[in-house]
């Protein structure tokens, strides 16, 4: 990668983040962490107003917009064949937004790679178990829910096909044994709980923040998944 193309990169990385290390922009781009300095200094002599906060990184001042930049032939591929596992892991309301977004990103691309993904899009094509429909719309509100750290309440049919209302804590969702499952820090049982998603439906947003404040992360709740896949 030259370093103009990097230098872009390396911009375009600090806007899709609140905070970038100068070690996390050298393990991006493997260089190192001086050249990082430099690159920095660049951005910031050509007019992007950088800053940096102790403990935490660099990030790019509220308010600046960077234009889109088009897309190369094989990011625009990457992007349509994505389109194809979306719509085999994910659901419905997943869907919609994946779609609504990569029509976007198709609107500013040339002419000529319009056609090409048209085409592409027309011979791309998958075909996945009936196992794997994700028949619901829930993982849009559950991913929203679990950024902004609200309580949501909703009903529950466990596998015995008892049917109870619940409150919980989202701190994340682990796709495993062929579907999505929420982990949460159940009201009801006080304590932590795997939520096969297919089986939670009402799902609301009781804006209310969290009660507990003393969270794991999700990756700490994985060594209990039933299953190593």
């Amino acid at each position: 990668m030259n370093r103009i193309d990097r230098l872009f990169g390396i911009l375009t990385f600090l806007q899709s983040r609140k905070y970038v290390s100068a070690e996390k922009i050298a393990e991006k781009f493997k260089i190192s962490v001086r050249t990082v300095y430099r690159d920095l200094k660049a951005l910031s002599e050509s007019g992007i107003p950088l800053s940096f906060e102790p403990n935490k990184g660099y990030f790019v001042v509220q308010g600046y917009f960077l234009p889109p930049i088009s897309l190369s032939t094989e990011e625009a591929n990457a992007l349509l064949l994505t389109e194809s596992l979306v719509y085999g892991f994910t659901d419905k309301s997943i869907q919609k937004h994946y779609s609504n977004a990569l029509n976007k990103i198709k609107s500013i691309l040339p002419t000529q790679q319009k056609e090409k993904a048209e085409f592409l899009t027309n011979n791309i094509k998958y075909q996945v178990p009936e196992r794997l429909t994700q028949d619901y719309e829930h993982l849009s509100i559950l991913q929203q829910t679990i950024a902004a750290k609200t309580i949501i309440a909703f009903s529950y049919r466990n596998n015995k096909e008892e049917h109870s209302r619940r409150q919980a804590e989202p701190i994340g969702l682990i796709f495993y044994a062929f579907g999505w499952h929420l982990i949460a820090w159940c009201h009801t049982r006080n304590e932590y709980r795997d939520f096969n998603v297919s089986r939670m439906s009402k799902i609301e947003d009781t804006h209310q923040a969290f009660k507990k404040t003393d969270h794991i992360e999700v990756g700490e709740y994985m060594p209990q998944i039933p299953v190593n896949y």
